[in-house]
């Protein structure tokens, strides 16, 4: 190994642990506005400050980038739904806090709520039904508890509602509603609150 100047140690390369961070934020941002099929790995690699190649020490393909961002999303709702039943054994403040975290995604993480959302079926085949088991496990439990609080409802009636109120707090992605962000979270929430019928 030849050496460095001055007699100096060889330095050794380090990988720049933020990188794939960026090149996931980049990716999202991108196919948001352009489409996942219009983006180019060369474009990705641009906007995170890297060279296209260089996405491949990371990432084999442009759908491994969307894999990773969609893993991402699925399991942070996991992992926050989980931490929630976890600490509270109240089933109507469960269910709360459940739609205050749907409520975020949609309207603090927008951009990426619409990728999700837009994007999961240019997913290859087994990726995308692994991610969609995720989904059900997500959901199961808004199920359990809308069974739970609403007797009323058999489990199939209970599984429609939960899927209508998911579909409401998700109607913005569709549109740009102009309302302020404190303001759509409360209206959004109030409307999940209606479409579940459960006084919290």
């Amino acid at each position: 190994m030849p050496a460095s100047p001055a007699g100096a140690p060889a330095s050794t390369r380090t990988r720049d642990p933020e990188r794939k961070n960026r090149i996931l934020a980049a990716a999202a941002d991108l196919v948001a506005r352009k489409g996942f099929h219009a983006v180019s790995i060369a474009e990705i690699g641009a906007a995170a400050g890297i060279t296209g190649s260089g996405i491949y020490r990371h990432f084999d393909s442009k759908s491994a980038v969307l894999v990773a961002l969609f893993d991402r999303v699925i399991d942070d709702l996991l992992h926050d739904e989980q931490q929630i039943l976890d600490t509270t054994d109240d089933l109507a403040r469960a269910l709360d806090l459940l739609i205050a975290g749907q409520v975020e995604f949609v309207v603090a993480d927008r951009e990426l709520a619409q990728v999700y959302y837009n994007e999961i079926n240019n997913l290859p085949d087994e990726d995308s039904r692994r991610l969609r088991r995720k989904q059900r496990l997500y959901l199961e439990e808004w199920v359990h508890l809308v069974n739970e609080l609403r007797e009323d409802l058999s489990d199939t009636e209970a599984r429609t509602v939960v899927h209508a109120v998911i579909g409401a707090i998700q109607s913005p992605l569709f549109h740009n509603t102009g309302l302020a962000e404190d303001r759509l979270r409360a209206l959004l929430t109030e409307a999940a609150r209606a479409v579940l019928g459960i006084v919290t």
